[in-house]
């Protein structure tokens, strides 16, 4: 089959590689139908690559028809719709059973130390191959996948992969008053899903920052109230004129490890990625910084007592923290990574709604072909041709390219 392998720091290829085969009873295969680009994607692309060894294959949001059933997975029969949480959890353990699939016990890549494996994402969570392919191996299917309507387009569904139950989970997290306010730092894919869940469930304003146009339009199509970064010296003001002087309730930061405005940390981040692999990881682990730009600005821009929630991804050992300011200020900060499962009743049904009350349909920006992956994430990772969400499509011919946004099956 064809699938998206990483090469090595911004070099991606589509290449041939093994079809994927049933090796454990609870296992499914499915032929994909779409996958996307996450945005944590491209810290693999970048930053990451000391986990990687070429030719793993990536990708996480991935939906598609069950092809074959292990005999441990007969919930699911072959002809169903599927979509695949990017976390794989066995939904029985005591993690699970406590919502947290996202550290199932079944699937913890205990070797480095890490919580529940993930698909298509480098040695540190199992290096499960990923669905930027034709065909997935579905493991722990007794449980994971989501099985949706045969009707509406793809990407009606997609985003229930991550992007949708992250969004969900870091409004949860957030904590919002009714009626409050919540600012959400980084409009790209889940900060645009962060912002619309907030207003769904009931958030009195939201309020978006970014620096991209395209970014900032597509906030604007749905009622967010945003502020263009670019230029703007006084973010901090900004806001608190927006807040009554106090700041916002709770500041969502949907940016993570790879911030503008952390020049140092970037270098940093750079030069450990030219090192060789095991030096670069042991670097990462003992010494590694994150961009802190984003994560800072949340906190600055959150009230006292308020919460900050983070559902841009970190991985930095030693990163420094305003602790006086977090402490003084008397703030709750809640993390991780989405148990995806475990949102998916809540989420479910509002993307099964005709009206889309949360607007899944107008996310995606370009669809491309599989074959195209590498022009893909180029175009991701520079924000360019007004890219704010990218699907891949394995059943479209190299060379196709379709930049409209709006409903694809």
């Amino acid at each position: 089959m064809r699938a998206l392998t990483w090469q090595g720091r911004e070099n991606v290829a589509v290449e041939d590689v093994p079809d994927p085969r049933i090796d454990e009873p609870t296992d499914a295969i499915i032929r994909v139908t779409s996958t996307a680009i996450c945005g944590s994607d491209l810290h693999l692309y970048e930053v990451l690559g000391m986990y990687l060894d070429a030719g793993d294959v990536l990708g996480h949001e991935a939906m598609g028809i069950v092809e074959e059933v292990g005999s441990g997975a007969s919930r699911l029969k072959v002809g169903d719709r599927v979509v695949v949480p990017f976390g794989i959890a066995c939904g029985s353990c005591w993690m699970c059973t406590r919502g947290l699939q996202s550290q199932c016990e079944t699937t913890q890549v205990r070797s480095q130390d890490k919580g529940a494996a993930l698909f298509g994402y480098t040695k540190l969570y199992g290096q499960v191959p990923g669905g930027q392919a034709e065909y997935l191996r579905v493991p722990q299917a007794h449980y994971g996948p989501v099985v949706v309507p045969g009707d509406g387009p793809d990407e009606q569904y997609l985003y229930l992969s991550d992007v949708l139950p992250t969004a969900w989970q870091a409004v949860e997290y957030a904590n919002v008053p009714a009626g409050g306010t919540v600012a959400v730092v980084g409009l790209g894919p889940i900060g645009q899903m962060a912002a619309r869940v907030a207003r769904h469930r009931g958030a009195g304003k939201v309020i978006g920052l970014d620096l991209v146009p395209a970014r900032l339009e597509m906030a604007r199509r749905h009622g967010i109230e945003v502020l263009d970064l670019t230029g703007l010296g006084d973010v901090t003001g900004a806001v608190r004129e927006l807040t009554d002087g106090r700041g916002a309730d709770s500041v969502i930061d949907a940016v993570g490890m790879e911030a503008h405005g952390s020049p140092g940390a970037a270098f940093a981040q750079r030069a450990a990625g030219i090192l060789p692999d095991a030096v670069a990881a042991a670097a990462m682990e003992k010494a590694g910084v994150d961009r802190l730009a984003a994560l800072l600005s949340a906190i600055a821009l959150v009230r006292r007592g308020g919460t900050v929630s983070i559902a841009g991804v970190y991985g930095g050992a030693k990163d420094p923290l305003p602790m006086m300011e977090l402490f003084d200020k008397q703030l709750t900060l809640r993390m991780g990574q989405a148990n995806v499962r475990h949102w998916i009743d809540d989420v479910l049904p509002l993307v099964s709604d005709p009206a889309d009350p949360l607007g899944v349909l107008d996310l995606r920006t370009h669809r491309l072909p599989l074959e195209d992956a590498p022009r893909a994430y180029d175009l991701f990772q520079k924000k360019e041709d007004g890219c704010v969400k990218v699907v891949l499509d394995p059943a479209l011919p190299a060379s196709t390219h379709d930049a409209s946004a709006g409903s694809s099956a």
